[in-house]
């Protein structure tokens, strides 16, 4: 069961990456966050930022009704720019 389910709708994944931080600074260190997403680039972007900041992408939620994606708030992850979710801070 995740901590947290974010509804990213139809946004693109950098405006769902921009939420997703805040969401991740406040669930805190071991949270299960599970967004979800319905841009296609989600399945390729999601990992690449769990990666650039150091959270644990756990993958695709199986069995969900819209595409999932769960991760893994680490403990001493990067921040990243308020406004570019792919920049390290």
């Amino acid at each position: 069961m995740p901590d947290l389910v974010v509804d990213g709708g139809d946004k693109l994944c950098v405006q769902l990456l921009i939420e997703l931080r805040g969401h991740v600074r406040t669930a805190g260190p071991g949270a299960v966050i599970h967004l979800i997403a319905a841009d296609p680039a989600a399945p390729v972007d999601l990992p690449a930022w769990c990666h650039l900041t150091g959270h644990t992408y756990l993958g695709p939620v199986p069995g969900a009704e819209r595409p999932t994606y769960a991760l893994r708030v680490a403990g001493q992850a990067s921040e990243t720019e308020e406004a570019k979710p792919w920049h390290v801070a």
